[in-house]
């Protein structure tokens, strides 16, 4: 478990946690695996399940925390490596070195691939915490394949933290990922920082259209909508994450406020 930083909240509740392995029987080898990170209320007691999608730096130790703290609030997590295939344990740090090497492995990852990576987590889950809609959540390249896991029908609240490029690209080829958003059957919310470089306004603007329209023209900006976009003044990319340079405190606070609020009344 990490130990609380002067940034990050301390648990609200004791929690157990440690390292699983997920079987991909899908993957041609009956042996084969996928490594994850599972946390849960020390007491067992949860009010929902929730799969959390790392960046580039694969199940590092914010991730971790990110699951730990989702147990402290009473949640079941799941932090699980999509970069299995070519990087089991992949755990990098947030320099030059780390970003070059997330990204050559982030680059042979297809939505194909993700989508049979989170139907495996869910049937994981089913197992080892029990029925009931599932929340999801993912940062940077994992919002973007958290909006793509979310037209799974067991997730039921996703949030996508600056997931890039949706507007414009999908893992492993094919339409951009947003058009995928009319057949999510749950609610998404999309986190974004207006002074994120690598989500341009031109980007925000589709997030946005695509958005309300599922919402059927009810507008991503309205806090009643189904599909919400939500907008971080002055926050950059990675704004929640505390080991990244554009950590925002006031963003974060806000931003994971914000994630309680959709788990609260969508899980359990």
């Amino acid at each position: 478990m990490v130990d609380p930083s002067p940034d990050r909240p301390a648990l609200r509740r004791p929690v157990r946690a440690g390292w699983v392995s997920v079987a991909m029987p899908s993957a041609g080898a009956p042996t084969a695996a996928m490594d994850g990170w599972w946390a849960v209320p020390d007491d067992g007691e949860a009010r929902g399940a929730v799969l959390v999608l790392p960046e580039v730096f694969g199940v590092n130790p914010w991730v971790r925390s990110v699951a730990d703290r989702l147990a402290g609030e009473g949640y079941a997590a799941l932090a699980i490596n999509p970069f299995w295939r070519t990087a089991p344990g992949l755990d990098l740090g947030y320099d030059p070195a780390g970003l070059a090497a997330g990204r050559e492995h982030r680059d042979r990852v297809t939505a194909e691939q993700l989508l049979a990576d989170a139907a495996a987590a869910v049937d994981w889950l089913r197992q080892h915490w029990g029925e009931g809609g599932l929340g999801c959540v993912g940062f940077c390249f994992g919002g973007h394949l958290a909006l793509i896991a979310a037209t799974l029908p067991a997730i039921v609240a996703c949030c996508d933290f600056y997931g890039a490029r949706v507007s414009s690209f999908r893992p492993g080829g094919g339409p951009p990922s947003l058009e995928l958003v009319p057949r999510i059957p749950g609610r998404l919310w999309c986190f974004c920082g207006d002074a994120d470089p690598l989500m341009p306004p031109e980007e925000l603007a589709a997030i946005d259209a695509a958005l309300s329209a599922a919402n059927g023209g009810t507008p991503a900006s309205d806090p009643a909508a189904r599909h919400r976009l939500i907008l971080a003044a002055g926050a950059g990319h990675g704004f929640l994450c505390e080991a990244r340079t554009d950590y925002s405190p006031t963003a974060a606070r806000e931003g994971w406020a914000a994630m309680l609020e959709l788990f609260a009344t969508s899980l359990g």
